[in-house]
């Protein structure tokens, strides 16, 4: 395992992209896909900066839209690596929309990420520990160790209703009783 801690300034990532026509919907503000897109991106670039290995996206939880971005602004990304864990690590992205006449920014989205180095194989790889240096970075670091906790609960949650499910489809429930029955 990786045991030398890097930087989180090592790996930030600042996207920059033109809301074009083809972006947008008929009110002219871009589809939020397309700003999913632009997240995932950015944040795997920051993503494998960190780890410098291939990387895939395990999740992407708490998109939320703050406000829209507009034809003719851009969207400026910027995607830090907030924490490692082990084979894992989260990403936090922050997109702001920019007038490109006067410069003023607005917030749009924000977004965290967790993706997992993998080799070649498709084997999962260890990536390094993150150096939290900054009173932000060291904030963000503590709270991608809360929001772990809870996607784990989630993915807890989620095997088990799926398992219940596959359950019910296959007709293999315990404790079951057939329609009508009392």
């Amino acid at each position: 395992m990786p045991t030398t801690p890097k930087r989180a300034a090592d790996s930030a990532v600042e996207m920059t992209e033109i809301v074009l026509p083809s972006h947008a919907n008929a009110l002219g503000t871009v589809f939020g896909g397309q700003v999913a897109a632009w997240i995932d991106i950015a944040a795997g670039v920051a993503a494998m900066r960190h780890a410098r290995n291939i990387v895939v996206t395990a999740s992407m939880d708490d998109l939320h839209f703050m406000a829209p971005a507009h034809v003719g602004e851009v969207l400026v990304l910027k995607a830090h690596v907030n924490r490692a864990f082990g084979t894992s690590l989260e990403v936090g992205v922050r997109a702001e929309a920019e007038n490109p006449l006067t410069g003023e920014r607005r917030h749009t989205a924000t977004a965290y990420l967790t993706f997992v180095a993998l080799d070649r194989d498709g084997n999962r790889l260890a990536v390094p520990p993150l150096l939290p240096e900054t009173e932000a970075e060291q904030r963000r670091y503590q709270q991608a160790g809360q929001r772990r906790v809870w996607r784990l609960e989630r993915r807890a949650l989620r095997r088990q209703a799926d398992e219940k499910q596959g359950e019910e489809l296959l007709g293999t429930q315990s404790n079951s009783q057939e329609p009508g029955a009392s």
